[in-house]
């Protein structure tokens, strides 16, 4: 009888992607499966229970496979220690029963079943019947979120209250986008006529199945959990962190890190304020003129042609001088958002074939006149050199690494931190060339450093330090922590309170930007200690973006290696 043959941890990574699929088609679509086009995930108890039982047969398997010769390579043992930790994570979250109260205005099971639809592929007529099918599965699918809700209010897990308000305003805008029919209805008009009764009817049922959710979050789950908490506490915290960053983090030293980059910022922009309007009362005075005075793009579509024309141009003059990259790389798209989301801009990466390129989106918001201020870095950290050059290149070079490290393993704060720094280093390239791109830079860095501190201030209700400006020595509140994020950034009130909603909704998740920029920022430093003159910024560039998805726990000793 012949043995079985024991897989190494990389082929038990991409089995578990295999399996992964399986379950959850949402993903599947995001990597260009076509099969999963059609189908949406079990979004109730049982169907997180099977993601839990998959993790836990995965884990088993990788501790065989760590134990078979070769197992132990540098290779394998980079996506060892990936798996292990993100499925632990993972894990951590569902047994704390974290998804039983998953509620918010961003990366809920509704917000991820409308966004599939917008990158479910819709050339072919095939395409828009798969696409029918997968809209008769939406009022499954909210059903099951429903029922999730619904055991969580029975053993008292409860969701934000101020997250459970705006997602009924979300639900309420989905059911009726002004026309007198929903999003989904809005969506399926553009499919083909031979196809029009059946996208029609699958469209009225998932727009119903939105009406119904929206009717019983208002009527059942808003007053079942008005009272609870906004704020999480030290021990669900740390764990959500843990999912985020990939690391067990020291949350009272990052508390620290959060004001020193504050201090820092602030007599920054102060500095560049001052070239703009002289005598600003604040550097968000002089953001205010610029609003007002300030170079603005005019139209909708005039904005993603011009934010598209930023991307193509960031691609030429980095090709070949710090970056060197593959031609399935250098296309990116610019798109519009679609309405009913939150306030900031995204980025979804390309398949694993590149047969859907990445892209950005920004968020209208009912706006028609956009500030180039606010613009241009938050591009290169969505689009070029950011979350585009990342994801991408991990796509392109896949087959050396894992289809695990490269798609479902990313760590959020792994992601962000080099977005972060891809901003960062745009500037310290000469690419901000006036005072109003500068500016606009070190805003949102600012956004950036004032997350570390309202994230883990509030969820922790820390003490606002003596030497603030604001409020010193008090605790903080959500209240507080919204009005100190206004008083420190440029956004409208209405993406300032959104902010918020988000922070409350995915505790940890805000942190991860910062945090991440510092550990690229420092792996980079050691390398560059660690080769002396030899040092090549493009060759480390894109040795660091082919290593694959790291936690920030393992990130920094692995760009000092490079």
């Amino acid at each position: 009888m012949s043995e079985t043959k024991i897989p190494l941890p990389r082929e038990v990574a991409d089995a578990y992607v295999d399996e992964l699929i399986a379950l959850d088609p949402i993903t599947g679509t995001y990597l260009g499966v076509a099969e999963s086009s059609s189908r949406l995930p079990d979004t109730s108890p049982a169907g997180h229970e099977a993601l839990a039982e998959l993790a836990r047969v995965t884990l088993a398997k990788l501790a065989e496979a760590e134990r078979r010769p070769g197992g132990d390579s540098d290779a394998e043992r980079r996506c060892a220690r990936l798996l292990r930790e993100r499925l632990t994570a993972e894990l951590a979250v569902h047994e704390a029963d974290e998804l039983l109260r998953a509620v918010g205005n961003l990366h809920t099971a509704p917000h991820q079943i409308r966004e599939v639809f917008t990158i479910t592929p819709q050339e072919t007529e095939e395409d828009w019947a798969a696409i029918a099918e997968r809209l008769r599965a939406v009022p499954a699918a909210f059903a099951g979120y429903r029922e999730s809700l619904a055991l969580g209010l029975e053993r008292k897990l409860y969701g934000a209250p101020r997250p459970t308000a705006t997602f009924v305003g979300q639900l309420t805008e989905w059911a009726d986008t002004g026309e007198g029919r929903g999003w989904f209805e809005d969506f399926a008009a553009a499919g083909p006529e031979a196809l029009r009764a059946e996208l029609d009817e699958a469209a009225r049922a998932a727009t119903a199945a939105v009406a119904e959710l929206r009717d019983w979050m208002r009527d059942v789950y808003a007053p079942a959990v008005e009272g609870a908490p906004d704020s999480v506490g030290r021990e669900r915290y740390g764990r959500l962190a843990r999912y985020f960053t990939g690391a067990d983090l020291d949350l009272d030293e990052a508390y620290a890190y959060g004001w020193a980059e504050y201090h820092r910022l602030r007599a920054e922009m102060e500095r560049e304020a001052e070239k703009i309007l002289p005598g600003a009362e604040s550097p968000w005075a002089a953001l205010a003129h610029l609003d007002e005075h300030g170079r603005h793009i005019e139209g909708v579509e005039e904005v993603r042609v011009w934010l598209q024309g930023l991307m193509d141009e960031a691609i030429r003059k980095l090709d070949g001088t710090h970056f060197d990259l593959a031609e399935p790389v250098k296309r990116v798209e610019s798109c519009i958002a679609p309405p009913g989301g939150a306030a900031a801009p995204y980025y979804t990466a390309p398949t694993e074939d590149f047969s859907r390129p990445g892209r950005t989106w920004i968020p209208a918001m009912g706006r028609t006149r956009f500030p180039v201020y606010e613009l241009v870095s938050t591009w290169y950290h969505e689009g070029v050199p950011g979350h585009h050059l990342q994801l991408a290149q991990w796509a392109y070079v896949a087959a050396t690494l894992s289809r695990y490290q490269a798609t479902v393993g990313g760590v959020s704060a792994n992601v962000e931190g080099w977005a972060l720094y891809a901003e960062r280093l745009m500037d310290e390239l000469g690419f901000l060339t006036d005072a109003e791109q500068r500016l606009g830079y070190l805003d949102a860095q600012m956004m950036r450093a004032v997350r570390v501190i309202v994230d883990i201030g509030m969820h922790l209700e820390l003490e606002i330090p003596a030497d603030s400006p604001f409020h010193p020595g008090e605790r903080w509140t959500v209240d507080l922590a919204q009005e100190f994020f206004g008083r420190h950034s440029s956004l409208p009130a209405d993406h300032v309170e959104s902010e918020l909603i988000r922070y409350l909704t995915m505790p940890g998740q805000a942190i991860g930007y910062k945090l991440g920029e510092r550990a690229w920022l420092l792996g980079r430093e050691k390398a560059r200690e660690r080769h002396g003159d030899a040092f090549d910024l493009k060759a480390w560039h894109m040795a660091a973006l082919s290593q694959g998805s790291l936690g920030l726990d393992d990130l920094v000793a692995e760009l000092s290696a490079l």
